[in-house]
């Protein structure tokens, strides 16, 4: 990157030093040629009133000596009277020159004409004066391609001496930008970084977030993993225990009996906890928009609700289903809102207290549809309410192995609504009871 950079900078800075200085040259040219027609212009303006007899052939030869200038007097109809370089009487008419033919017309005219060999240019100016005649006076100098070979040498120079600073400047300038960069890759923790370039925070600040990002997501596959290996172990723990003891002719009678329950418990849970985890590695891998269909939402709150009543009969716990329409259609996967109904309504009757409730309300409006489920239970404290939806994570983990629960049932629930593209939110007060209200969007539908 650095080098790419560094490079890119070179060409930036080798075409701007190009460009810059073939119009230095080109201005510096015309200011060359704009002197030459104006020091043509003040000798005409000088010579101008002593040449209205052309018998004066004197001074304009003095004035070539002098300066180098070629004088040429013409009368109006283009014949030349004298010249100062060449004799009269073998020049033709001049009075189709572009610098004779402007001044017969504006009272002064000028032209430049390059040789054909390109290596020199000729600068006239004319003037008419007051008899009529027009006074010409004529300039070689070199042309603008005879101009730049001589200069091309100084030009070289400078390019070179600007090449040599743009290979360091380029290198401190890639540098100066790939530093903050570099140290953000040394110190992703850091909070804030000092770039120098405020249109690289955003940058940097994405960048810092995918790393918290990565390095959560390895946290928690790590605790996923740590998480999956206790919980599998405790229950085939169990079921080897017991087992070794029914082989080994220790257990009898009711001893055998309770010991067969306990390996039924422990292998049903650990069945349990294999389909949380394998429904959980569907939810993260697979697409359902294949699966989406037109679902009576009420039934499947009325089917779960009827699913649970006998379990929240056994732990004395109140279920009422309120305010549940007869029809409400959302368009969703049919075995996910029905998984995720009963996790919640289950979760309301297990952590809840003797005697308590669970409320299921359903409610549509016209842009929603609104599931909650509202328990009289233990409750939540805030520090843990961030963390429910979390793979293994429970909040009161000896209630929760008691009941049977496998602390994954929230974090299923929480993929479910992101399939969904819904929203789900978590009121609770410690010892007070929890709400969770779940919202789908129908324009997502």
């Amino acid at each position: 990157m650095k080098k790419r950079m560094q490079l890119n900078f070179m060409a930036i800075a080798m075409i701007s030093m190009i460009a810059v200085l073939l119009l230095t040259t080109v201005v510096f040219y015309n200011l060359f040629q704009n002197e030459v027609i104006e020091n043509l212009h003040t000798c005409a303006d000088m010579l101008g009133e002593d040449l209205v007899n052309y018998k004066d052939t004197d001074r304009i030869i003095s004035q070539k000596k002098v300066d180098n200038i070629r004088v040429t007097l013409i009368d109006k109809d283009g014949v030349v009277l004298a010249d100062s370089d060449v004799n009269a009487d073998v020049l033709g008419n001049h009075k189709e020159r572009p610098e004779v033919k402007e001044a017969i017309e504006k009272g002064s005219g000028k032209s430049i004409r390059t040789s054909n060999t390109l290596s020199h240019a000729s600068y006239y100016y004319a003037i008419r004066l007051s008899n009529g005649n027009i006074l010409r006076l004529a300039k070689e100098s070199q042309s603008f391609i005879s101009f730049l070979i001589r200069v091309s040498p100084f030009i070289g120079g400078i390019a070179i001496l600007l090449f040599v600073v743009s290979i360091f400047l380029s290198r401190l300038f890639a540098k100066s930008i790939v530093k903050p960069i570099e140290m953000l890759a040394k110190n992703m923790d850091r909070e804030e970084l000092a770039t120098g370039y405020k249109e690289l925070t955003p940058f940097l600040n994405t960048i810092q977030k995918q790393h918290r990002d990565i390095v959560k997501s390895s946290n928690m596959r790590q605790e996923f993993t740590a998480n999956v290996s206790h919980e599998l172990k405790t229950p085939l723990t169990s079921i080897s225990g017991y087992s070794e003891l029914i082989a080994g002719g220790m257990a009898k009678g009711e001893d055998a009996v309770r010991f067969a329950g306990e390996i039924q418990k422990n292998s049903s849970r650990l069945l349990t906890l294999i389909n949380d985890i394998l429904q959980l590695s569907e939810l993260d891998t697979r697409n359902f928009n294949d699966d989406f269909a037109w679902v009576n939402f009420a039934d499947t709150v009325r089917n779960c609700g009827d699913l649970l009543a006998l379990a929240a009969k056994k732990r004395n716990v109140t279920l009422h289903l309120e305010t549940v329409p007869e029809v409400v259609m959302i368009h969703g996967v049919t075995k996910m809102l029905e998984e995720l109904v009963y996790n919640l309504i289950d979760n309301g009757i297990r952590y809840n207290k003797e005697n308590g409730q669970v409320v299921v309300c359903l409610a549509e409006t016209e842009n929603t549809v609104i599931f909650c489920v509202k328990d009289t239970g233990i409750g939540i404290s805030k520090e843990n309410q961030e963390r429910i939806f979390e793979r293994f994570y429970r909040v009161d983990k000896g209630r929760s192995r008691e009941t049977g629960g496998t602390g994954l049932g929230l974090a299923i629930v929480k993929h479910i609504v992101a399939v969904h593209h819904a929203d789900i939110e978590v009121t609770s007060e410690e010892d007070k009871g929890t709400e969770i209200t779940v919202t789908f969007h129908k324009e997502n539908e």
